[in-house]
């Protein structure tokens, strides 16, 4: 059956477009719609044509599955010209989706006909490229030029009602949509086309300095992205320039942007999020659990933050404190947050309330006995998860999941303390909990299948990347964080100076450094665990300076003074004389002769350090796919996607010049910089991350 179909509805012609999943531009799509235009258009029996799709949406955009291959004519761009260049009202039915190529296709249509429940987008610049087939041309001509360069540039998805606002959708309809939009078709012949390449923008306002002025307003979120501004310079050529053109010129920024290295960095990121939820032994076969309620032990802020996930998608919770007061306070964060949020617009006082009404709060372990998932978030030492998870098995019912949120203990030995070690899995969740996407899933050596792929899928549905990692003292995140702080900080030892070392690190394109990112957190948190360790744990020529700088009361951005110095009630980090001093005694008392690094050298060896751990982690069987660690990163550390997370950026320098590097960084120091079998053997065949995952594909 062919991809597009016809029936006619006496004079209108209905075109639908069965695809399955999402009905995606593949090759059979674009041959099908541009074989029946050109038939339309020779039928004189047609007066309209309405362009729809059956299943759950839309055209949803392009067809991942020709991503890498060479493009196959009719391209979307000819289609799309010739849709719009019909003689007859053509007029898309929207439903669903209407994504990238999909809105290209229906604003190249002479009118518009959504569901209310219809969402249009661009979402292109998220792949590190930009709409090529008219969408940065089309789109500012018939919603406005601030809508369509907001719409381009941020890649978020539009209710039908808010494009309807713009003009983008001429009818807004609850049901009936196809019935709905033949009779908008009808009403149109008298009227004829009205083709959306046609309209004029009125640029009076549109000048240099409009364009100057957002550039500056996005400058913080866009910073290092490369496709952004190729959009804006888009728009810029939709104001100033005819269509053909503007068309033209679309073309030529497609092309810079699909030869940059962010668009392959940036689509491996997109494919790499949609594997991480396949698990060896794991498939649609495997039994899961019903999560119908789920118990938290803990209302700190972490505890009170996994929580609302789970509220936020209508499941019950109960959390647990020792203390009244304490219980009491974290309820009151948890809706804290949400009046923030319909402050903002994001709820209704309405649903503030419904969602604190599926909250109950507890000083009982016994009130947790009807919930099908605990996940306790509790002080970070070995014997107080020990007693917590000792008091779930005497309480928790048959087959509810036990979860820690543990982000470095050993998940085997909490399971192996109790009764039931199957129904034990680790779920850590990063702080702050209600918004960050990473959830890593540790899977223990007893963990039962049914409850790993039940967690996998919760992920999901609380609408986290739910990564997969082995048990093993940090995992997968915050075991790579430890050597990338380790050659941060022995940088600063040994020649350069904090603010140095950050700002390398911040202009690759971290959120921001190191130094700061420990003195946000809290220096003395690190320093605690290092008394813990033992000094032959850890390279002591690294963090005795910071050891110091603890000691002499400096513990962070909570105190006003940490690596950096800080005014009263500012955020920003300014260069500290007395740190410099701390530090310069220290280099001296180990009798290193100080030296400033390069910005290059800074990065090579903090991310390098990194990598080499990734590679340990891939090679141990602690992580699945290279993949799945560039997922971690880039959604729980700060990684930049447009780099693709550390082990592509790894692949994109060389993995034979990463190693030779090591090697190299070995000569100084053996002992941490001994380079993983996995890194070494990959490089010795001249091969990649990439290609040990495609070998190794579940």
């Amino acid at each position: 059956m062919s991809v597009v179909s016809r029936s006619d509805n006496g004079n209108i012609a209905v075109l639908s477009i069965n695809n399955p999943p999402v009905n995606a531009l593949s090759h059979a799509v674009r041959e099908g719609l541009q074989n029946h235009m050109r038939d339309l258009a020779a039928d004189d029996t047609i007066e309209a044509i309405v362009v729809a799709c059956e299943g759950s949406t839309f055209i949803a955009g392009a067809d991942i599955r020709e991503f890498g291959s060479p493009p196959k004519a009719p391209h979307l761009g000819e289609v799309v010209d010739q849709i719009e260049a019909m003689e007859k009202p053509v007029v898309a039915a929207i439903h669903g989706t209407a994504l990238g190529g999909g809105l290209e296709v229906a604003l190249s249509c002479h009118y518009r006909v959504a569901l209310s429940s219809a969402k249009i987008g661009l979402p292109e610049v998220k792949l590190g490229i930009l709409p090529g087939a008219g969408g940065t041309q089309r789109l500012p001509r018939i919603a406005g030029v601030d809508n369509a360069l907001n719409a381009i540039v941020s890649g978020q998805h539009f209710p039908a009602k808010v494009a309807a606002k713009w003009g983008a959708i001429d009818d807004v309809v609850e049901d009936g949509l196809v019935e709905a939009a033949i009779s908008y078709a009808e009403s149109k012949i008298a009227d004829g086309p009205r083709r959306t390449g046609d309209i004029e923008i009125d640029d009076s306002k549109y000048d240099a300095d409009y364009f100057v002025g957002f550039r500056k307003s996005i400058a913080r979120q866009t910073r290092g992205y490369f496709a952004p501004e190729r959009c804006i310079q888009c728009v810029e050529a939709a104001v100033s320039m005819p269509l053909a053109e503007g068309l033209k010129r679309e073309r030529e920024l497609f092309m810079e942007c699909m030869s940059n290295p962010q668009a392959r960095a940036l689509q491996h990121m997109f494919f790499a999020e949609r594997q991480v939820s396949r698990i060896p032994d794991i498939d649609k076969s495997t039994p899961r659990r019903e999560i119908k309620k789920v118990g938290i032990i803990g209302a700190g802020t972490m505890g009170g933050g996994i929580a609302m996930n789970f509220v936020n998608v209508g499941i019950p919770v109960t959390i647990l404190e020792v203390q009244q007061d304490a219980l009491d306070r974290g309820l009151g964060v948890v809706r804290g947050n949400y009046e923030r949020s319909a402050k903002k617009g994001k709820l209704t006082p309405e649903q503030v309330e419904d969602r604190m009404g599926l909250f109950s709060g507890t000083l009982s372990y016994d009130d947790l006995s009807d919930c099908d998932l605990i996940i306790e978030a509790v002080f970070e030492k070995m014997e107080i998860k020990k007693e917590v998870f000792a008091k779930l098995d005497a309480v928790a019912k048959d087959g509810a999941i036990l979860a820690s949120n543990t982000s470095y203990l050993n998940i085997d030995e909490m399971a192996d303390s109790i009764s039931r070690p199957g129904d034990v899995i680790g779920l850590h969740f990063f702080s702050p909990a209600n918004v960050m996407r990473l959830l890593e899933i540790v899977r223990g050596a007893k963990t039962a299948p049914d409850v790993l792929a039940t967690c996998v899928d919760l992920a999901k549905a609380i609408r986290k990347v739910g990564v997969v990692a082995g048990v093993c003292p940090g995992f997968i995140g915050n075991r790579m964080l430890a050597p990338y702080g380790r050659e941060a900080s022995l940088n600063v030892i040994e020649g350069c100076a904090p603010e140095e070392v950050d700002t390398a690190i911040f202009n690759f394109g971290m959120p921001m450094g190191p130094m700061t990112m420990s003195d946000m957190a809290g220096l003395d948190i690190g320093y605690m665990n290092r008394q813990s360790m033992g000094r032959e744990n850890y390279e002591t020529k690294a963090y005795d300076w910071t050891d110091r700088v603890v000691e002499s009361g400096r513990k962070g951005l909570k105190v006003g003074a940490g690596v950096y110095d800080y005014d009263e009630g500012s955020r920003t980090p300014k260069p500290s004389a007395d740190v410099m001093a701390i530090i310069e005694e220290e280099s001296a008392k180990l009798g290193i002769e100080r030296s400033s690094k390069s910005a290059e050298e800074i990065v090579e060896r903090s991310f390098f350090a990194m990598i080499n751990e990734g590679a340990k982690i891939l090679g141990e069987g602690m992580a699945y796919r290279a993949s799945d660690i560039d997922v971690v990163y880039a959604n729980g550390y700060g990684f930049p996607p447009y780099r693709g997370g550390p082990m592509h950026y790894a692949d994109s320098l060389g993995l034979d010049y990463v190693y030779k590097r090591i090697c190299e960084f070995r000569e100084e120091s053996p002992r941490w910089w001994e380079p993983a079998p996995l890194l070494e053997k990959l490089a010795g065949e001249g091969k990649s991350f990439a290609d040990f995952d495609k070998e190794n594909a579940a």
